[in-house]
């Protein structure tokens, strides 16, 4: 019989011992991708809806495998819309992370989205989330409780507006895209511009403050940024994506023979 058991993961932002937790970032669609990352040891994973060809269909394979290894599964949907983020929902997500919310009213969109009336306007629909029907009162509760909204700082319009959105009740934490806020600065993947230097400091100085629990993807799998970003006082780090980590996998290790064939 369902049980609570089968309810999703819930995600933390900080992994056991209250060390940062580590996720990363899945785009092909594929479930052994997700098994194989989920057993590698990261804390939770992301199902990548917004730059991949995932679709609803195999996003709610490839959550079902992250939940099934142990690990939160979130969704980065699309975009800031209730239906997208109502679906990723029923397929059993911990939570979403929503790209480019660059203001108070469309942090509390987001929140609404993901949960029932009377906090929020999402649809009752019996899915997997709510165990095909068997489970609504319980997923009920673990919704207005347990589930995650992260919101994306990767616009200077959000940056701008940065407190007034973390200020927003329902949204747990942010997480950094730094192309897209470099992108908005008019310097797309140029890290090192003081604009986007200065950007990176008011965030620093937003997660100083306590408001909320920040995050920042690392896409180049580089630990060496990572480890700044963490002694930065980023509480969660996704760390890496799928196809980097296989690309770097077999550069390398071609290189490496090529190297020492006579």
């Amino acid at each position: 019989m369902p049980s609570r058991k089968d309810l999703p993961i819930p995600f933390r932002v900080l992994s056991e011992g209250n060390h940062a937790s580590i996720g990363s970032w899945i785009t092909i669609p594929h479930p052994s991708i997700a098994e194989i990352m989920a057993r590698a040891g990261f804390d939770w994973l992301v199902v990548d809806m917004e730059h991949s060809p995932i679709e609803i269909s195999d996003a709610e394979g490839i959550i079902r495998v992250i939940q099934l290894s142990g690990l939160p599964a979130l969704v980065r949907v699309s975009e800031n819309n209730p239906n997208l983020i109502k679906r990723a929902m029923d397929c059993g997500a911990s939570g979403v992370i929503v790209p480019m919310v660059n203001s108070e009213e469309e942090a509390k969109q987001a929140v609404a989205a993901v949960k029932y009336p009377p906090v929020g306007h999402r649809g009752v629909g019996l899915a997997r989330a709510q165990g095909y029907g068997t489970l609504f009162p319980e997923y009920k509760e673990w919704v207005l409780n347990e589930s995650t909204v992260i919101v994306q700082i990767e616009h200077v319009k959000a940056v701008k507006n940065i407190d007034a959105i973390l200020s927003v009740e329902g949204i747990d934490g942010f997480i950094v895209g730094p192309y897209d806020l470099s992108g908005s600065l008019g310097v797309p993947g140029e890290f090192d511009q003081p604009a986007m230097l200065d950007a990176l400091e008011v965030i620093r100085n937003v997660i100083t403050s306590g408001l909320k629990p920040g995050g920042f993807h690392v896409v180049q799998p580089d630990p060496d940024i990572a480890l700044s970003k963490l002694q930065e006082g980023y509480s969660f780090l996704a760390f890496g994506v799928d196809f980097l980590f296989l690309g770097e996998m077999c550069r390398g290790r071609l290189k490496s023979l090529k190297d020492r064939i006579p």
